[in-house]
């Protein structure tokens, strides 16, 4: 495959950032990655608290060519960001970060990762969904809805004043998103709930009931504390839940698309393949 020439990225180190990191699965699914399509990189990991983001930036060498960026760290990668993508600016998040000609340019593959993986699960486009939870993860969630052709979108949120900034952004997408408490969500027909609650959290036990019997398929960003809560209601309403480590293969194959040339759009060689090698690397094949 020809790759373009022109601001290609240079340097062969990348890492993964963020306080907590030594948890991150990130390494072990770049290597199999990287060894897969032959490639002399390197990539590790390291603690950055978000006081220190600005400096560990500005101290990396000419050989670093990239960076993944995990909690606490988007915020701060968007600001360092001279060019951001659309959806990077329409979330207000960076979690890829390329160094071309000096600059860094900052990409969001959340939300492409979120894309990829429910499609892989056999649901090409929608007309509604369902987000559980309000916090940072939920803006990529319902941006990923809106490319998979939603347009209305209900917000389950425990505090409802905090999915304020989600309708706002709805009205930029075209999309009606209406919120609701766990308490008083109504029964309604869904093919897609998208769960960002952290791995802890969990809704009242008659709320998840409620919202699995109808919630089609439950798409769980948590992959580290599986099943949750939420999981177990929808499998015991004999419903689909899946959890989020597909997420976490397709954004990190974004992530090396932007890597290797500067563009998300630009395939990796023999993609397919390459996603199930990295996927077999998280269950230690």
């Amino acid at each position: 495959m020809t790759v373009p020439t022109a601001e290609v990225p240079t340097g062969s180190f990348l890492e993964v950032w963020g306080d907590p990191i030594a948890h991150s699965l990130s390494p072990r699914i770049h290597a199999a990655a990287y060894a897969a399509l032959g490639w002399d990189w390197s990539y590790g990991r390291r603690r950055v608290a978000a006081a220190d983001f600005s400096r560990e930036l500005g101290g990396l060498g000419a050989a670093f060519r990239g960076l993944s960026l995990t909690f606490p760290l988007k915020t701060e990668a968007f600001a360092a960001a001279t060019h951001r993508d659309r959806t990077a600016e329409l979330t207000g998040a960076v979690n890829t970060l390329v160094r071309v000609g000096g600059q860094w340019r900052g990409f969001n593959t959340d939300v492409g990762g979120i894309v990829g993986d429910v499609r892989a699960h056999g649901l090409d486009a929608i007309e509604t969904g369902r987000i559980v939870g309000a916090g940072a993860t939920a803006t990529s969630a319902l941006v990923a809805l809106a490319q998979l052709g939603a347009r209305t979108v209900e917000v389950v949120a425990r505090r409802p004043d905090a999915a304020h900034a989600l309708a706002e952004l709805g009205e930029r997408l075209s999309v009606a998103v209406s919120i609701a408490a766990p308490d008083t969500v109504a029964p309604a027909s869904v093919p897609l709930t998208v769960s960002t609650l952290p791995g802890g959290a969990a809704l009242p036990e008659d709320t998840s009931r409620r919202i699995a019997s109808d919630g089609g398929l439950l798409y769980d960003v948590v992959y580290g504390h599986w099943p949750t809560p939420l999981a177990v209601a929808w499998q015991a309403a004999g419903a689909p839940a899946v959890n989020g480590l597909g997420m976490l293969v397709r954004q990190a194959v974004l992530q090396i698309r932007v890597f290797r040339t500067g563009d998300v759009d630009h395939p990796l060689p023999d993609e397919d393949a390459v996603v199930d090698i990295m996927a077999r690397a998280l269950v230690g094949d």
